[in-house]
């Protein structure tokens, strides 16, 4: 919680909140929360209608950035990323092309009356594919005035189905704590109107019923979907941090999970995996820790032994399957090295997710 909002707090403990009317309290949430709904509404419907101007895009990666720590068993960092990642994508030390030939145009940069942008789009640009951000939920904002968990998640959802319905838009959310892939998915699910496959590469499991008695811990997060229904197929690769418990839990839902004990054996099929049929799409979940700390140190639970880099985008450029949103979570700043590299390696995967959501 901000300093600002934790003397909040305490200023209304002194004055004995108690005896707040709680209708007054509730009516002041409400105005706050219809806000931040607001405000992400408006902005998805001015880049959903620049998308449909340019024309040509079937679906098209929208960045929605969630920045929720607080759900998070050890640190909180995780609160900070969605900036970070963006400040990476941008950075002038990469460019915005992704492993597959395609170019990234961030629809908030383009000046449509500029004659160079339309002779770079038709001379260079053979295939180009697009992404708009609508900025962040505000989530600290939301909390400091005291909304607990089952409204925040509701706004989280509600911001989702926001941006899904200003089509071609398709949601790539940036975490934040993985807490954030249950209302996510929730909000994906029911605005398609069925369940989806879900792609979850992470260390852990995040399937526990309730971790530390918090229902809506990022260590609960696919229990949560997996009970309500908003997941057919849930896979589950980079696993090296299981738990009876997280074993269990898994036979009870069917979950697919893959361990690094045995992933040269796994490889075959998880680099040619073919998800999504008869159900609404795919569902990807990156878990910054699910790449060894090797490759992205700037995590909060550090665990060895984890997939390479190439691994990750081996098994995301194979996949074949409708993909209809992804989120990239649990990348926490204040792990990071000084030059930013789990930074960097965030924004590039955001970067290979745009072009596996975004279609022609």
């Amino acid at each position: 919680m901000s300093s600002l909002g934790r003397r909040g707090i305490h200023f209304f403990h002194k004055r004995n909140a108690a005896n707040v009317p709680a209708d007054l309290l509730e009516k002041g949430q409400s105005r706050v929360i219809d806000a931040s709904l607001t405000l992400i509404r408006e902005r998805a419907k001015l880049k959903g209608e620049l998308v449909r101007a340019l024309g040509g895009s079937v679906a098209l990666t929208s960045l929605l950035g969630v920045p929720l720590g607080h759900n998070s068993s050890f640190l909180q960092g995780p609160a900070f990323a969605p900036p970070r990642i963006r400040e990476a994508i941008w950075c002038g030390s990469t460019n915005s092309a992704t492993e597959e030939g395609q170019i990234q145009i961030l629809t908030s940069h383009i000046n449509l009356s500029s004659e160079h942008f339309r002779c770079k789009v038709v001379e260079r640009i053979k295939r180009p594919t697009g992404a708009t951000d609508v900025g962040d939920v505000p989530v600290q904002e939301i909390r400091d005035c005291g909304v607990d968990d089952d409204r925040l998640m509701n706004v989280i959802s509600d911001s989702v189905k926001l941006v899904m319905e200003e089509a071609p838009l398709r949601p790539l959310v940036l975490g934040g704590d993985h807490s954030i892939s249950y209302p996510v998915v929730r909000a994906v699910s029911e605005k398609l109107r069925g369940p989806v496959d879900i792609l979850h590469l992470d260390a852990h499991l995040d399937i526990y019923h309730s971790f530390e008695g918090n229902k809506y811990s990022h260590a609960s997060s696919f229990a949560r979907i997996m009970e309500g229904g908003y997941a057919r197929r849930l896979l589950q690769v980079g696993l090296r941090s299981i738990t009876t418990e997280g074993r269990e839990q898994g036979k009870r839902f069917g979950v697919e999970q893959f361990e690094m004990r045995t992933f040269s054996r796994d490889r075959e099929f998880l680099e040619n995996l073919k998800l999504g049929e008869g159900v609404k799409g795919v569902y990807i979940s990156i878990d910054v820790d699910s790449l060894d700390p090797a490759f992205a140190p700037g995590v909060s639970h550090i665990e060895p032994g984890g997939l390479s880099f190439r691994d990750v985008l081996n098994i995301l450029h194979n996949l074949q399957g409708n993909v209809v949103a992804a989120d990239v979570v649990e990348f926490n700043p204040q792990r990071d090295t000084v030059d930013g590299m789990t930074a960097m390696v965030a924004a590039k995967l955001v970067r290979e997710l745009t072009a596996k959501i975004s279609k022609l």
